[in-house]
């Protein structure tokens, strides 16, 4: 089969490089991307391979542009993105990347310090120009403060002035003049107050406020104002409401006490001048500063702004350049040296069909970097089991990323992914059949592929908006499959289509059938036209309130009975493609045969029931081939696993719906009951003794004497029968598993058959919350009338629309998938797939580009 049913065919080569020629060899590889190589320097370390310096180099370009993107999305610059990849540069070109990188972030750092230096120096003028404005107030309101006080009054006056009160404890007060400086403030003594001022943020003032009571015991006077708009940070850039204080007090020691208080609150101090001229001319000199240095910050802001967009326009493509050098270096320290210290051995996973792609692009390669001597590709010979690699587009990639979650095929293994691309939609539509709502999904997936390319550019980091894109072409199918199996239901949001007209006649007047809610109408009677609707259900079923879900059920539930059987069925066949593959041939006799036949004669006899009883028994036959005389499947069964005489339907009936049935039920089941002990002893019995065989066929190989027999009898053992038991398993092991497999198995078809019953189980609830959408929502604004009804209407529309599409679309679809998807990995795929490989990953520029894309993402 080809590559499309099995994984590739791999070999493993042996590749000689030039080392002039071995950075463009290896960058052709990874343009092509079908390479695997493998490290021949496990056991080195990383820092001492001998492309370490270049990988260094690389990561500090990374770094570097990983600033400069970060600057660029600070000032929300677009960066421009062609989608075009360019090439890697040769190795003389990092030296000039390098040095335009090394020249970009030091200007960039230059200019992000002097713009810090500048707003840091914003930041104090327009500080000290509060200070000034709310300090004015301040000396203003403090006049009676610094002139001599006279008299008793006044001085007592002046000093109930400068008591200041504790928030917290209004009682407790305290004087900002003590007995001393009370005897000191005698007449004709003016008294000196000291004072300082600066700005503090706000939310540390009131704990600042307090400190300073506590700390200097009630002896300052503390003034403060809010500067209503906030300032700028220059370290982060964020947003600080401040306000502006001052404090007087007398004597150097409070002085200290004071400034050291301000500098543990992280308080800035200013200057502030005493003569109320002298402030007037420092606001004016601040104010010219101010108005200079917003000129000059814009004019960095511009330069910053100019550097900035002139990186972003070549930002992507850098990181694409940077990468593909790196992964080239990293790739080269895989390599092993010759003793000559001129080449370069890889050993590299090439798929078999692809060489001679690889060879041309190692000849590209070659020519590109001068060199003279041509690579060299040699296929090599190994025991080991290769990597899975299974072609892919863009149609098979989801469905084949469906069954690696699984497992990884095994190498050469049948791959489930093409038949998958059919059954799975097919399932999923059983459970969620509904043209309505297939519609709606299939228009959503068409929808996703009509707009691929765009959205597909979009690349964004949405995890629940990649898994539907990645998933569009099964989503566009499941839908288009729910559309064929609604139409089939005839079922569309709950309701019928009436196209072919019913073929059943209603011989009841209009009073009789609006009354009477038991009417029946008979198949065997004129009601019934004798020809089934042409297509799908007769939608008289959808009036049919009383036994549409008995007839349902019925149909449903023998439907999903025959689809797993198939299912399952196919399933075992697929096995039998692996064991010829490979040669299996004891597994093929002891395991595919008897699997085949313990599920024909049990399982598809109980589908092949099915139709003979839809087949044979009708309304319209003649007795005793009536309906009333049609058995019961499930009974039939069960007697027939017991080996029980079934009974009659009805009186008169036939016990059995064919000749001969009791017998050819016994043998089914004899054969069945055959097969276990053949798959549990078959194949470990057939072990066993291949085994003794060849262990009696080393003796004649030894000498004739006994010794000369024990020497080389012990000697075979270490050396050929130690490796063959190394790989082998133990017999006793062999015949848990096998036992284990087996009893899986028995119990497994049981249970697999009853698992498919999800499918009626499903497809009945989904058909059950339509309806009752329908009748509980939508149908109280079709009841309604007149111009409110239309408005009535469109609010309940919009309603129902909402649970339709949020319920019925997403979580009903989202729960079908899960069941199908349980269906494919359990029930069909345990029958023949292993899934022990692991998968090729090839040395691909396009994979480490995409990976270091996301990984740059989700650090940000």
């Amino acid at each position: 089969m080809g590559s499309l049913f099995r994984s590739e065919e791999m070999a493993l080569c042996q590749l000689f490089l030039q080392s002039e020629a071995a950075y463009a060899c290896v960058s052709e590889l990874g343009e092509l991307g079908l390479v695997q190589f493998r490290d021949l320097n496990p056991d080195v370390n990383a820092f001492q391979r001998k492309f370490v310096n270049e990988v260094r180099r690389c990561d500090e370009m990374e770094r570097k542009l990983r600033y400069l993107e970060k600057e660029i999305k600070k000032d929300g610059i677009p960066m421009l993105d062609t989608g075009e990849s360019p090439e890697a540069p040769q190795p003389r070109e990092m030296i000039d990347l390098e040095a335009t990188f090394e020249k970009l972030e030091n200007e960039l750092r230059e200019v992000n310090q002097n713009a810090e230096a500048l707003k840091r120096n914003f930041l104090e003028l327009t500080e000290l120009k509060h200070i000034l404005r709310k300090t004015q107030v301040f000396f203003d309101e403090s006049v009676p403060m610094v002139y001599k006080s006279t008299s008793t009054h006044s001085s007592n006056k002046y000093r109930r002035y400068l008591q200041m009160a504790d928030n917290q404890n209004e009682d407790e007060q305290a004087q900002l003049l003590g007995e001393e400086g009370v005897r000191a403030n005698q007449p004709g003594q003016n008294l000196k107050l000291g004072f300082v001022a600066g700005v503090i943020s706000r939310e540390k003032l009131p704990a600042f406020e307090r400190m300073l009571w506590r700390a200097c015991r009630g002896n300052v006077f503390l003034r403060q104002a809010m500067i209503e708009s906030p300032l700028e940070d220059p370290t982060n850039g964020d947003q600080v409401y401040k306000s502006v204080f001052i404090i007087f007090f007398q004597g150097d020691q409070l002085k200290t006490r004071v400034k050291k208080i301000c500098e543990g609150f992280r308080a800035t101090l200013y200057p502030c001048p005493e003569a109320p001229a002298d402030r007037r001319e420092m606001a004016m000199g601040v104010m010219t500063r101010i108005e200079d240095l917003n000129t000059v910050l814009g004019q960095t802001q511009d330069h910053r702004h100019r550097v900035l967009v002139a990186a972003a326009k070549n930002l992507k493509n850098w990181f694409v350049k940077v990468r593909k050098i790196k992964a080239i270096y990293h790739t080269l320290n895989l390599f092993n040296l010759d003793v000559t210290q001129k080449c370069l051995i890889a050993e590299c996973w090439v798929p078999l069909l692809d060489i001679e792609t690889i060879q041309l692009a190692l000849r590209r390669g070659t020519e590109r970097s001068g060199s003279s001597v041509p690579p060299i590709l040699n296929r090599m010979q190994t025991f080991e089991n290769p990597p899975t690699y299974n072609r892919t587009n863009k149609f098979t990639k989801a469905f084949q990323a469906l069954i690696d979650a699984y497992g990884v095929a095994s190498y050469r293994e049948m791959n489930p992914a093409p038949y998958t691309i059919i059954t799975f939609p097919f399932l999923f539509a059983v459970m969620f059949g509904d043209l309505g709502h297939g519609a709606i999904m299939a228009l959503f997936g068409l929808w996703m592929i009509r707009k691929e390319k765009g959205l597909a550019a979009q690349k964004t980091d949405n995890e629940i908006w990649n898994i539907f894109f990645g998933g569009r072409y099964i989503i566009f199918l499941m839908g288009v499959f729910s559309m064929y199996t609604g139409l089939i239901y005839n079922d569309i949001f709950s309701k019928s289509l009436n196209i072919f007209g019913s073929h059943w006649h209603l011989s009841y007047n209009k009073s009789t059938v609006w009354n009477n809610n038991y009417l029946q109408l008979s198949p065997a009677t004129s009601d019934y036209e004798g020809t089934p609707y042409p297509f799908g259900m007769d939608p008289i079923w959808q009036v049919a309130s009383s036994n549409k879900i008995v007839f349902q059920n019925a149909y449903k539930m023998k439907i999903s009975i025959i689809f797993g059987v198939l299912h399952m069925i196919f399933g075992v066949i697929m096995s039998w493609h692996n064991h010829t593959y490979f040669r299996n041939r004891l597994s093929l006799i002891y395991e595919f045969i008897p699997q085949l036949l313990f599920l024909v004669v049990l399982f598809f006899y109980l589908v092949l029931l099915m139709f003979i009883k839809w087949n044979r028994y009708s309304a319209k036959n003649d007795f005793p081939m009536t309906e009333a005389c049609a058995p019961s499947i499930l009974i039939t069964f069960i007697d027939m696993v017991l080996f029980k005489s079934s009974k009659a339907p009805g009186k008169d009936c036939n016990v059995h719906m064919f000749a001969g049935q009791s017998f050819f039920q016994t043998i089914f089941v004899l054969i069945a009951l055959a097969c276990i002990p053949v798959m549990l002893l078959g194949k470990p019995i057939k072990i066993m003794q291949a085994r003794k065989l060849a262990n009696e066929e080393v003796q004649p190989i030894t000498g004739s004497s006994d010794a000369e027999v024990g020497g080389m009898s012990n000697g075979g053992g270490s050396h050929g029968g130690g490796g063959e038991h190394h790989d082998e398993e133990e017999m006793s092991e062999i015949f848990i598993h096998q036992g284990i497999h087996t009893i899986e198995y028995v119990l497994g078809s049981v249970s697999h058959t009853a698992s498919y019953l999800r499918l009626w189980a499903l497809s009945l609830a989904h058909a059950q919350l339509a309806e009752v959408l329908w009748s509980m929502v939508l149908s109280l604004g079709l009841n309604k009338e007149g111009w409110l009804g239309g408005i009535f209407l469109t609010v309940v529309f919009a309603f129902w629309a909402v649970l339709t599409v949020g319920i019925l679309v997403l979580m009903e679809g989202l729960s079908a998938f899960l069941h199908t998807l349980r269906l494919h990995w359990v029930e069909f795929q345990s029958k023949f797939y292993m899934g022990h490989g692991y998968a090729f990953q090839p040395f691909s520029f396009d994979t480490i580009i995409e990976n270091g894309t996301a990984a740059t993402g989700e650090t940000e």
